[in-house]
């Protein structure tokens, strides 16, 4: 089984979307329409309003799925959520490192097929944006470009440096030929419709002195020269040269233009979340402001919108950057971390697309009209021969408006924009969410023996355990005066390089005998050490998101005569974006001992041997094959808190069907294999208790990173993604390195599923079913709003924990009466959902009489159980 995108099993749609294509014979046709439309030629142009597809204005959502973040295996499910959820493309980097491991050695392979995703998404009848960059950024290590281009000389990148010029013009000129072969440009019948080059150069290009701007427009002028016979992009690139199309990348485009009059509005990147780095909490954006900046957009003349990420995935192995990115790129993006899709936000925004679409004709063919009804309420009105379409927004942060629009009156609560595509009935508003919230929760699976490996007479797992040797393992690679740059010395081959020496301390030394311990002071750029005195584990340090660099003092008991200090250095994912971000180093830069009869010792310039990588990773012990030279110890029990420490054990996988995590809060930090697959490094360092963090998360106001988080004096990540594909059926080969010491009997697979379902719909929500929508049929407003609740396929909705017509507060999981409440609302919602798949609740006056509460507007508020 795989863990993929599944719709039926995480949202409310999916029964309905089946009838609609058996009941459906306009959007039978429709669907047949988009494939025939893929795979005949098409001339794709643009022109100030839109792109141009055969001579056709096209008003397009697109959705950023990174096909290295997950696996082949998902990818269809994902493609399939992301259309259903209203996407018409989507948009990928193209990872240079990831395929051209060494100067002309290619690599387009697993999850790096960049041909076998593409196919998916054409078949899929989406169209494709494809940013070959091949600069990316993109939280990925050193942005995409590999490591051994840094080591060509006279190499500078992304600047008018010959030798990185011409490596990017050969892996870009390859990218596109590859395309070519398999004919996915438009013009040769395929999807592709866009392509970019460079990536958010524009806020640097000065940085770069003489060699910045001629080198934007030899990037643009290469690419044009692809001869791809579609546009090209430069994201935030604002001198992009004609016919490149700048475009813009934020949480907020719609006061952005392109540079010329000639191009269209186009919004590269836009965030519905934000990444995590270990050490800190985790970010998360309202569904409200999505759609909020979604809908200003295209209220003010964009036509092309796409959300970085829509499926933000998983850093497998040592791909991902910052440093200090998490292997999780959750991006809280609205399909998750494991492919399931995020409730609300997914149906949210799947309404937005709904309503948008509705307005798509007018959008780009309509005369435009912007009104205003005070200093942060304006309607843009856009009219053509086939009626009207309206946007309706109120900007105030914290106030509702009331405003009369074509002498109806319209309340618009604060932060929002209502969509009317007929100029008369709201058919969405971004503030009002009318869809289910799923609960999702890890539900811990002890990890079971594999049948034929366990121990005689025994059901406990059987663990075999290698030992690092702290320092020099095997020969030195080198032995130097002072100290080496990290980066620069294991050229990324490892995130591992040890730095050893030894000194001699007198015997006459104080300490020795009074019990206190000189002070080892140690420096350095980044990113984290292990200290080890004579074979054990002092101390551990290391720099964060925001600051690479540290200083780490503490005692050291040190003992006469000679001492050996090692250092195991290690590097978290290198810089992905900056100015001359390649290089930014790391490793130690200075040591020292305080507090000896002779004052300070400076180790600094002392002899010091190295050794890159380490002892398991020269043999390749995390492979499932067996073939390697290093010599594995049986143990009944695994040895715990101890450091430098390889454990194996064969496992079989978690039951059922579920999308699985590896629950590694007993761990230190390291990196974990399954069957040879790097899962990636772990690390379950907790955030502050003093962070800022919050309960509930006001969508009012503009968004920025830090403003709504959680998590606060818990682990970043305690989960890491274990894709379904990669388990076998029994003897699953699950290796864990552990750094510093951690108790492995306590890890634990889990199972990522649905157990609770929320909903909460008030009075005056659209009613309209968007699917069925017709401007010429006169829309009443005395039809109820409907509340929505669907349980994951193979359960039911077995209890009802909350309910409450009225007027209820808080959130899913923590809903409260208020001070209005029907008496009934229990047994009306049971008999409406209980032991059912799926149920819709009416608020109408049948179940709920109006005259509770006069002249409040009630809402209705449900907590169901899935099992």
């Amino acid at each position: 089984m795989q863990s993929v995108a599944r719709p039926q099993a995480t949202t409310p749609m999916t029964s309905s979307a089946k009838k609609r294509f058996t009941s459906s014979p306009l959007l039978l046709l429709s669907l047949l329409f988009s494939l025939l439309s893929l795979s005949s030629s098409s001339n794709v142009t643009y022109d100030h309003r839109s792109l141009l597809i055969d001579g056709r204005r096209k008003l397009l959502i697109s959705a950023s799925i990174h096909y290295p973040r997950s696996v082949p295996a998902m990818w269809p499910g994902l493609v399939a959520a992301a259309k259903e959820g209203g996407v018409d493309c989507i948009e990928t980097y193209v990872f240079w490192n990831g395929h051209e491991l060494s100067p002309g050695n290619y690599y387009f392979e697993d999850r790096f097929d960049l041909v076998k995703f593409a196919q998916i998404v054409r078949d899929a009848g989406l169209y494709m944006i494809l940013r070959i960059g091949p600069f990316v950024a993109a939280e990925w290590n050193f942005g995409g470009v590999p490591v051994w281009l840094h080591y060509v000389p006279g190499t500078v990148f992304r600047t008018s440096s010959e030798p990185f010029k011409s490596h990017m013009k050969s892996f870009t000129t390859y990218v596109v030929q590859m395309m070519k072969k398999e004919k996915f440009f438009a013009p040769q019948g395929g999807h592709i419709i866009l392509a970019q080059i460079e990536n958010e150069y524009g806020d640097i290009e000065r940085v770069y002195g003489d060699g910045g701007k001629p080198y934007a427009m030899w990037a643009a002028s290469m690419a044009l020269s692809q001869d791809t016979g579609v546009p090209w992009i430069m994201c935030q690139q604002y001198d992009a040269p004609d016919p490149v199309i700048n475009t813009c990348n934020s949480f907020y485009c719609d006061q952005f233009a392109p540079n010329s009059p000639n191009k269209p509005k186009i919004w590269t990147e836009n965030w519905p979340g934000w990444f995590q780095t270990f050490g800190a909490t985790n970010p998360h954006r309202p569904p409200e402001d999505i759609a909020f900046s979604v809908a200003r957009f295209f209220q003010k003349g964009g036509s092309v919108q796409n959300y970085y990420m829509y499926h933000g995935g998983t850093n497998f192995g040592r791909t991902s950057g910052g440093p200090f990115i998490t292997t999780s790129y959750d991006y809280d993006a609205p399909i998750d971390e494991y492919g399931m899709v995020r409730l609300p936000k997914w149906a949210h925004l799947k309404e937005l697309h709904k309503s948008i679409k509705l307005c798509e004709q007018a959008l780009l063919y309509g005369e435009s009209k912007q009104l205003s009804f005070g200093p942060l309420q304006e309607a843009n009105v856009y009219t053509d021969s086939s009626g009207c379409a309206a946007f309706l927004a109120n900007m105030d942060e914290k106030e509702d408006k009331l405003i009369v629009f074509q002498n109806k009156s319209y309340n618009l609560p604060a932060w929002s924009v209502s969509i009317l595509p007929d100029c008369k009935n709201v058919v969405f508003n971004t503030a009002k969410v009318q869809s289910q919230t799923s609960a999702i929760e890890m539900v811990p699976e002890n990890l079971q023996t594999a049948v034929g490996v366990q121990q005689k007479g025994s059901s406990s797992l059987l663990w075999s355990i290698f030992v690092e040797k702290a320092g020099i393992w095997g020969e030195p690679d080198f032995v130097k005066d002072g100290f080496v740059d990290h980066i620069n010395t294991t050229k990324d081959s490892s995130d591992y390089l040890w730095y050893t020496t030894s000194l001699r301390v007198d015997e006459s030394e104080k300490f020795l005998s009074d019990g206190t311990h000189p002070i080892l002071k140690v420096e350095s750029k980044g990113h984290a050490v292990h200290v080890f005195l004579n074979q054990r584990l002092q101390a551990s340090a290391s720099g964060s998101g925001s600051n690479s660099t540290f200083t780490l003092e503490t005692p050291i008991p040190l003992g006469p005569g000679k001492n050996e200090l090692a250092f195991l250095s290690m590097t978290v994912g290198l810089q992905n974006a900056g100015p001359f971000y390649e290089w930014v180093g790391a490793g130690l830069t200075s040591v020292k001992i305080s507090g000896l009869k002779n004052g300070t010792m400076d180790l600094s310039s002392n002899k010091w041997v190295y050794k890159i990588g380490l002892q398991g990773e020269h043999h390749s012990i995390f492979k499932s094959d067996g073939q390697n030279d290093v010599k594995w110890t049986p143990k009944s029990e695994p040895p715990k808190n101890q450091p430098l420490t390889w454990y194996k054990v064969i496992v079989d996988p978690p039951k059922g069907i579920d999308p699985v995590g590896l629950d590694m809060q007993s761990m230190g930090k390291g990196q974990a294999w399954l069957n040879g697959n790097a899962i990636g490094r772990y690390w379950p360092i907790t955030s502050s208790l003093y962070d800022k963090c919050t309960s509930s998360c006001n969508y009012k106001g503009k968004f920025f990173p830090d403003k709504c988080r959680t998590g606060c004096g818990e682990p970043t990540q305690r989960w890491y993604h274990v894709p379904r594909s990669w388990f076998q059926p029994s003897g699953n080969t699950l290796v864990i390195f552990e750094e510093k010491g951690g108790d492995p009997t306590k890890i634990t697979f889990s199972r990522r599923r649905v157990t609770n379902v929320c909903g909460f719909v008030s009075e005056n929500y659209p009613s309209k079913d968007l699917e069925f929508w017709d401007k010429d049929i006169t829309n009443t407003d005395g039809d109820a709003a409907e509340l929505h609740l669907m349980c994951p396929e193979g359960s039911i909705i077995s209890s009802i924990q909350f309910a409450s017509f009225g007027n209820p507060n808080g959130t899913c999981r923590s809903y409260r009466r208020g001070s209005c409440h029907h008496p009934n609302s229990i047994s009306v919602v049971e008999k409406a959902c209980l032991h059912v798949s799926s149920c819709a609740v009416s608020l109408s006056k049948e179940n709920f009489e109006r005259d509770l509460c006069p002249g409040m507007t009630k809402s209705l508020a449900i907590e169901a159980v899935c099992g």
